[in-house]
C-alpha cells in the first residue's frame, strides 16, 4: 500500500508536467496554452498550489518560484502561478520590495501592505523581508528619500512588535478616556479652524499597540459620538492629520481601504496591476468584503476587472488574464 505522503506528489503531477511546458518551451505566449493554464489555476486552492509547488521541486529538483522569477516580468501568467504559490509573508515583502525600489516609490502599496495586515502578519513580513534581501524594511523607509508618511508608517511597523500583547477591555477604556479628556483640552486651542493636536502621544499610543488592540481602542472611541478618523477629517488636522487617518482608516476597515486603492488605480492608469494584487493576496482574506464596498459604484469587484482587461469580444492575453481573476472571484464570492 502506498503511503499517504506519496499521494498528493502522484496526484499533483500533470499540473507540473504542464507548468513545466507552459514556461520552459519557446512558444510561452501560446493562447490555447494559456487557456488550460487558466483552467487549472482556477481548479486549485492555495492550498493545492503549495503542493503542487513541493511536487515540482520533486520531480524537477528545483523550487518552482525561483524557476518563474526570471520570467515573471515579461510574462504575465508566470506571475499569476507565482503570487499565490508564494507564502503570504514573502509575497507581501515582494510587494513592499518592489514598491520601494522597482523604479518609482509606489506609496500606496507600501501603506497598503502594512496598515491592511494584522501585527502578527507584518511581523512576519519583516522577517521574510530580511531574510529575502538581507535587509531592514524599517531602515530602508527611513533611508528613502521619496517615501511620504514616513513617521507613520515606521509607527505602525514598529508596533508589530507587540503582536502577542494583550491588554484587557477596561485598559482600553482608561486609553480611550485619557486620549479623550487630551483632545477636549486640545479642541480649547483653535486657529483658523485648525485643532492642535497633541501627535506625539497619537503615535506614542499608535506604537504601544498591536492591530487588534488598536482597533479596539477605536471602536471605544466610537462610543464617545463620533470615529476618530471622522474627527480627523471635520476638524481638519493639517496635512500630518490626513496622513494618520489615511492609516487609520486602513488598520480599521482595511476592505473600505483597499477598495479606495482599487478606484485610485483606475484613475491613475494602473488599474490591472492593483486589482491583480489585490485579488490574489486577499482571495481567501476578505475579497467578498471587498467586493460588497464596490458594489454601489463599480458594481461589485468582478464587474471592475471585466473593465480594467476589457474583456468584451476579443481573446487575448489580457482576457485570460481576467478569465483567470474572475474564476478565482466566483470560487471566493
Amino acid at each position: 500500500m502506498e503511503s499517504s505522503s506519496t499521494q498528493p506528489s502522484k496526484k499533483y503531477q500533470p499540473d507540473c508536467q504542464y507548468l513545466n511546458s507552459c514556461f520552459s518551451g519557446d512558444d510561452v505566449n501560446n493562447i490555447i496554452n494559456k487557456q488550460k493554464l487558466v483552467e487549472l489555476l482556477i481548479s486549485r486552492s492555495q492550498q493545492e498550489l503549495k503542493l503542487i509547488r513541493q511536487t515540482y521541486t520533486t520531480l524537477y529538483n528545483q523550487d518552482l518560484l525561483p524557476a518563474l522569477s526570471g520570467i515573471r516580468r515579461n510574462d504575465t501568467f508566470a506571475d499569476l502561478v507565482y503570487i499565490p504559490s508564494s507564502e503570504p509573508q514573502d509575497r507581501d515583502a515582494e510587494i513592499v520590495r518592489d514598491a520601494l525600489f522597482g523604479g518609482r516609490v509606489d506609496l500606496n502599496a507600501v501603506i497598503e501592505v502594512a496598515c491592511t495586515r494584522s501585527s502578527l502578519e507584518l511581523h512576519s513580513v519583516k522577517q521574510a523581508y530580511l531574510l529575502l534581501y538581507n535587509s531592514d524594511v524599517e531602515q530602508d523607509i527611513t533611508l528613502e528619500p521619496q517615501v511620504g508618511f514616513k513617521e507613520i508608517l515606521l509607527t505602525v511597523l514598529k508596533s508589530s512588535r507587540k503582536y502577542g500583547s494583550r491588554v484587557g477591555s477596561m485598559a482600553i477604556v482608561r486609553t480611550v478616556e485619557s486620549f479623550e479628556y487630551q483632545q477636549l483640552q486640545h479642541e480649547q486651542v483653535k486657529k483658523a479652524w485648525t485643532v492642535f493636536v497633541d501627535w506625539k502621544s497619537v503615535i506614542s499610543l499608535m506604537s504601544e499597540r498591536n492591530t487588534g488592540q488598536f482597533k479596539a481602542m477605536l471602536s471605544s472611541y466610537k462610543e464617545y459620538g463620533q470615529e476618530f478618523s471622522k474627527f480627523l477629517k471635520y476638524n481638519k488636522c493639517g496635512k500630518f492629520g490626513k496622513e494618520i487617518r489615511a492609516v487609520v482608516r486602513g488598520i480599521q476597515y482595511p476592505e473600505r481601504f483597499l477598495a479606495k486603492q482599487l478606484n485610485r488605480a483606475r484613475q491613475k492608469g494602473n488599474g490591472r496591476e492593483v486589482v491583480a494584487r489585490i485579488i490574489l493576496s486577499r482571495l481567501e482574506v476578505d475579497i467578498k468584503n471587498i467586493s460588497n464596498v464596490l458594489l454601489p459604484k463599480q458594481d461589485g469587484l468582478g464587474n471592475l476587472v471585466r473593465k480594467e482587461f476589457n474583456t468584451a469580444g476579443c481573446r487575448n492575453l489580457h482576457a485570460l488574464v481576467a478569465d483567470f481573476l474572475l474564476g478565482l472571484l466566483k470560487r471566493s464570492c
